[in-house]
Order: structure tokens, then sequence, then C-alpha cells
């Protein structure tokens, strides 16, 4: 194995490490009879959920999952 070889996977597992830690830390989606009622409540009431923490966790999740496929996609090109 090669010195950048190793590098990438090094980066690919930390990566991976950090969606499976983002995706624990997010709270569940309300289900059932009183999620259906409180979601109409929940559009009207979510002018500032781009500043919760759920949504930074979220965007978050997009990163480190754009960035584990970048990074296996390049280590099967190597």
């Amino acid at each position: 194995m090669s010195a950048l070889t190793i590098v990438f996977t090094v980066l690919q597992v930390l990566s991976g490490l950090a969606v499976t830690v983002i995706v624990l830390m997010q709270s569940g989606k309300s289900a059932g009879l009183s999620g259906a009622i409180s979601g109409g409540a929940d559009t009207f009431l979510s002018k500032g959920k781009a500043k919760t923490l759920d949504a930074k966790l979220a965007k978050a999740t997009k990163w480190f999952a754009l960035a584990f496929v970048v990074l296996t996609l390049i280590l099967n090109l190597i």
C-alpha cells in the first residue's frame, strides 16, 4: 500500500465514523396521529428552523456523506 492510499483510507474511516455519530445524534421524527397534527403547526412556526441543532446536524450529515462517497470513489480509482 502506498502512503496516499493509507491517507485516503484513514480519512474514509473517519468520515464514516462521523456520519454514524451525527446520524445517531439527530432526534427522531414524530410518528402517528400526533405527528400528523403537529406537522401543520411545524411548517407554520419553522421560520428559525435553520438555526436549530437538528438542522445543523442534517447539514453536517450531507457534507460528511458526500466526503465519504468521494473518498470511496478515489480509493476505487487508485
